[in-house]
């Protein structure tokens, strides 16, 4: 996605081009891809100068789409998404610490989108110089 994202406006990219560039398994691209596909983040296009592209914007996106898409709901512990799952759940001081940890996950894979992935890459690779706020 990072790469998608890199040559957003730029048209599409084969997958194959996308192994390359990242040293990834395309065989395992091809099935990371269906998934995105189907959530409407990707879309294909057929023909000779076809491949993948972003379906919106690197700025609309965030890690935590990508990651709930990918792999569903971070958290650390089951009694986290289900309070059933422990009947020490109600009184667990444990599961409140992990409850509160996924959500801070959660609060920065929000918070992260690929537009600020994309800042980040060309910023290590000298593309733009870095950004300082006061």
């Amino acid at each position: 996605m990072l790469e998608l994202a890199y040559r957003y406006g730029q048209g599409p990219i084969e997958l194959r081009e996308i192994a390359r560039r990242e040293n990834i398994s395309l065989k395992y691209l091809e099935q990371v891809i269906i998934p995105l596909r189907t959530a409407g983040l990707v879309k294909s296009i057929r023909g000779s100068k076809g491949g993948y592209s972003l379906a919106k914007p690197p700025s609309e996106i965030s890690l935590n789409d990508l990651v709930e898409i990918l792999e569903g709901p971070v958290n650390l512990a089951e009694c986290v998404k289900d309070s059933k799952a422990c009947q020490r759940s109600p009184i667990c001081v444990t599961r409140d610490i992990w409850r509160e940890t996924s959500e801070a996950i959660h609060k920065i894979f929000r918070s992260i989108t690929l537009e600020e992935m994309v800042n980040r890459r060309k910023e290590k690779e000298g593309v733009i110089p870095p950004m300082y706020q006061i």
